[in-house]
C-alpha cells in the first residue's frame, strides 16, 4: 500500500509518499481501506518531534480518519465487510489501510460522508466533551473561545450557542473573524487589539464565565478576561507552552484553571458511540455545520502540513488516498 511517512523530524519536506508493507489486522482488528483522512497539529507536533512515537522510521502519521471495511478478524461487533465505518484515534492513518480495533470503530450513518466524518469526529468530538464535562455550558453562560475559526473553535462556538451560551471568539484576522461570525459568534475580537480589554467591556467589566483556551502562551490573558469565579479550562498549545500559574492568583481571585483532554474521555466503545451519535445528529438535523474542508491527495501530504502550519486555513484540512 502507499503511506504517507517519514523517517526524520523535522518541515513539511521530511514527508515522502512512498510504498510500504499493508499492516496485518491481530485479533479483534478491522482492516479499514481509507476514503478520508483528518489532518490535526498533533501530526505537525509529532512530525518535529515534540509529540511520542511508537514503533522505528519510517513513521506514519495520522489518527483520524473513515473508509470502508475490508477485512474483519474476531467479534466483529456488528460490523461486517463493506460496512462504513470511522475513528477518532487510531495511529498509522496516513495510509490507503489501516488497521483498527474494533472497540474504537464508529459506524457511520448514511446521512454522514466520509468527508464529514473525518472533518467533524476528533475536533467536534473535542468541543464535545468540552463543553459537556470540562465545564457544562447552560443556558446564559458567556464564554470566550480562542483560535474560534479554527475546526474545534467553530464547533466550540456552534455548541456553545445550541446550549445557549452567549459567545465570544478570538482570531488572528478579520477574514477569520468573519468566519467566527458566520458560526455564531455574537462577537469577535483580534489578538493584534486590546481583546481582554474589549472582553470585559461586553461583559459590563466582569469578564467572562468560561475561556477555552487552545494557544498556550496566551493563558495569563485568559485568565485576566475571566470573570472572579470562572474558569479557564486549558486543552491547547498551538502559540507555545504556557508559562506557569500562581496558585495565589486562583485562591485570590476564586478562579479555576481545569485542563481537557479527549484520550480521557474516550475510554470505550459505549463513550465512542454516543458522543459521536448526538454529533452527528446534530449535522443531519442541521444544528451543526461543518464547512467545506480544503482536501489535498494523500500524495500531497507536504502541501497539507504547509497549510496547516500556516495558519491560513479555517476548517479542517483532509488527505484523500
Amino acid at each position: 500500500m502507499k503511506a504517507l511517512t517519514f523517517e526524520t523530524f523535522g518541515g513539511p519536506d521530511v514527508l515522502q509518499y512512498k510504498e510500504v508493507p499493508n499492516p496485518i489486522i491481530k485479533e479483534n482488528e478491522l482492516l479499514v481501506r481509507m476514503k478520508a483522512i483528518g489532518l490535526n497539529f498533533a501530526d505537525v507536533y509529532r512530525r518535529k518531534g515534540n509529540y511520542h512515537l511508537a514503533g522505528e522510521p519510517p513513521y506514519i502519521l495520522g489518527y483520524e480518519g473513515s473508509g470502508i471495511v475490508e477485512q474483519v478478524n474476531g467479534e466483529a461487533m456488528g460490523i461486517k465487510v463493506g460496512d462504513r465505518v470511522a475513528f477518532a484515534d487510531v495511529p498509522f492513518a496516513n495510509a490507503e489501510l489501516v488497521s483498527v480495533p474494533m472497540d474504537k470503530v464508529i459506524p457511520l450513518p448514511d446521512g454522514i460522508s466520509f468527508e464529514t466524518a473525518s472533518a467533524v469526529l476528533l475536533q467536534g468530538l473535542t468541543a464535545h466533551y468540552l463543553t459537556q464535562d470540562s465545564y457544562a455550558i447552560q443556558p446564559g453562560v458567556s464564554m470566550l473561545v480562542h483560535a474560534a475559526a479554527g475546526g474545534v473553535g467553530q464547533n466550540l462556538v456552534q455548541i456553545g450557542k445550541l446550549l445557549g451560551a452567549r459567545v465570544i471568539g478570538l482570531t488572528s484576522s478579520k477574514e477569520k473573524a468573519k468566519v467566527a461570525f458566520e458560526a455564531g459568534a455574537d462577537a469577535v475580537y483580534l489578538y493584534n487589539d486590546k481583546w481582554v480589554e474589549q472582553v470585559k467591556e461586553t461583559t459590563n467589566g466582569a469578564g467572562v464565565d468560561v475561556v477555552y483556551e487552545s494557544v498556550g502562551s496566551t493563558l495569563p490573558d485568559s485568565f485576566e478576561a475571566t470573570r472572579i469565579g470562572g474558569t479557564v479550562v486549558f486543552y491547547g498549545m498551538s502559540g507555545g507552552d504556557p508559562s506557569p500559574v500562581d496558585p495565589r492568583m486562583l485562591m485570590d481571585t476564586s478562579k479555576t484553571l481545569t485542563g481537557g483532554d479527549l484520550w480521557n474521555v474516550l475510554t470505550s466503545l459505549e463513550e465512542r458511540k454516543e458522543r459521536s451519535k448526538q454529533l452527528f445528529n446534530w449535522i443531519i438535523q442541521g444544528k451543526l455545520i461543518i464547512k467545506e474542508p480544503t482536501t489535498f491527495s494523500l500524495e500531497e501530504g507536504a502541501k497539507a502540513h504547509q497549510l496547516l502550519e500556516s495558519r491560513k486555513s479555517a476548517g479542517k484540512i483532509l488527505l484523500i488516498p
